[in-house]
């Protein structure tokens, strides 16, 4: 089994997306609550609205912070889609970044570390 690099300790697990410049809240939950998950070595997914992608992560520092650099694959309203993206951890603990659909919209995003599950 790979080892985990140490920064993606620090990103592990499922955030909430909170907040996009460019969808309202309304549609960030339109299909499922609204998400960025890390997990493992460089494993992931982002939802929100319509699309849901898998994530290829990379971990490492940017400005002297931890920062979670992606592409992603997956499908947007059952037309496939990719992209890329990256995300630092913030203030208050919250992530934020950007994310950029190929050949289309981008968006920076803010994102809470999920509490519990939803039941």
């Amino acid at each position: 089994m790979a080892k985990v690099p140490g920064f993606a300790k620090a990103f592990a697990g499922r955030w909430r997306i909170v907040e996009m410049d460019n969808w309202d809240s309304d549609f960030l939950d339109l299909v499922g609550e609204a998400h960025l998950t890390f997990r493992g070595k460089s494993d992931g997914e982002i939802a929100f609205g319509a699309l849901k992608g898998f994530l290829d992560a990379r971990y490492g520092t940017r400005d002297g912070s931890a920062c979670a650099e992606f592409s992603w694959e997956g499908h947007d309203e059952n037309d496939p889609s990719c992209g890329r993206g990256w995300a630092m951890i913030g203030s208050a603990g919250r992530l934020v970044g950007h994310f950029y659909i190929h050949n289309g919209d981008d968006s920076a995003f803010v994102c809470e570390r999920r509490t519990r599950e939803r039941t």
